[in-house]
């Protein structure tokens, strides 16, 4: 019934950054933390999980991408203020200076190729379409293949995927135990599987 195509995979190759990966600076930070704002590097993902967030005037979050291994966040490479990277789980990553930032030119237009895709989801409708195929696009990105399907292995809560797809959190939790209800997606613990058949999309 619902679908999502995705060309490209967003999950950025690490194979070109072993070498020198070792030789950047590292940082570690904790669940909730928010990364530094400066404007001087770029942050290259090596464990774990943000999400990069801004906020309209009445206080309302607004969740602007998520982002995992590989990839590359900084301040840089965006225009929008109020501007934060927010730490998901505990997260190590690697301090890139300007003089190294061409290096990374796949991750940079990987960047900008998964911001589209979510702005692309965040304006599908109806509303269940758009959940699923948030659901789907988190599944690519953080999900692992188990027995009963594909588990997103990133705890991201009703509030947060509200706040991404512009809607209540009251709406998300119905929709949700409505894919429950149709089998399509299964709860285990305070994780999410999915069930897709085909591999693109749900029944």
């Amino acid at each position: 019934m619902y679908s999502t195509n995705r060309p490209v995979n967003s999950s950025f190759s690490q194979n070109t950054n072993n070498n020198t990966s070792s030789s950047l600076p590292q940082r570690l930070f904790t669940r909730r933390e928010v990364i530094p704002p400066r404007n001087d590097v770029l942050w290259r993902i090596e464990r774990g999980a943000v999400r990069t967030l801004t906020w309209s005037e009445d206080g309302a979050f607004i969740t602007l991408g998520y982002w995992g291994p590989g990839d590359l966040v900084g301040y840089p490479l965006t225009t929008v203020k109020p501007y934060q990277i927010e730490c998901l789980t505990s997260v190590e990553v690697s301090v890139l200076p300007p003089q190294m930032w061409h290096q990374d030119v796949e991750a940079l237009v990987s960047h900008i190729q998964q911001s589209e895709e979510l702005l692309s989801i965040v304006h599908r409708k109806p509303i269940s379409l758009r959940l699923w195929q948030f659901l789907v696009w988190l599944s690519e990105k953080f999900g692992r293949e188990v027995e009963q399907g594909k588990l997103i292995d990133l705890n991201v809560t009703h509030q947060e995927m509200a706040e991404v797809l512009n809607t209540t959190r009251v709406t998300v939790t119905r929709l949700l135990q409505q894919f429950e209800d149709e089998q399509v997606l299964v709860r285990h613990k305070r994780r999410i599987i999915i069930r897709l058949p085909n591999k693109d999309g749900r029944k």
